[in-house]
């Protein structure tokens, strides 16, 4: 067994406003926040966390095509708004068969109705949806059990 999972959290467009962004539906934390808090929390639970924002769909492509190689063991991905139209992330997902827990801040069922499909959720181990930013944390808890090590929420 590993000592150190190794994640690649991806977040798709627009979360790079985290924060500042319809702070009704997403809440006011910071994505570099969040990203910096989930470090802290990994690092103390024998987790490497890697994280790619981007808006472009190939920049977040390219990532996920880059995780085979740099041994990443699971991938958070937060798609955004290419969770309803990226086919093209569906199948670098399925190419590199790099297991993935899909989080989603606000609950995208009770949204409008074209963000109620997931072109991903099928081929994904779990959805996380409308925790808020918690979600993150729950798939890191989540990850961390599946493959068998000790995490604190807290």
């Amino acid at each position: 067994m590993k000592n150190i999972i190794n994640v690649l959290v991806v977040n798709g467009p627009n979360l790079n406003l985290l924060g500042t962004r319809e702070v009704d539906i997403y809440g006011n934390t910071k994505l570099s926040n969040l990203i910096e808090n989930m470090q802290k929390k990994s690092k103390k639970n024998n987790i490497s966390l890697h994280h790619i924002q981007s808006n472009a769909e190939h920049v977040l492509i390219d990532n996920i095509h880059k995780a085979k190689d740099n041994q990443i063991d699971y991938i958070i991905i937060n798609p955004a708004a290419f969770t309803h139209t990226s086919i093209a992330i569906r199948d670098a997902l399925i190419a590199v068969n790099i297991p993935f827990i899909e989080v989603h801040i606000s609950n995208i069922f009770s949204r409008e109705q074209f963000r109620s499909h997931s072109w991903l959720s099928d081929i994904s181990q779990g959805v996380i949806s409308g925790l808020g930013i918690d979600g993150y944390y729950w798939a890191l808890k989540t990850i961390s059990n599946r493959l068998k090590y000790k995490f604190e929420l807290k």
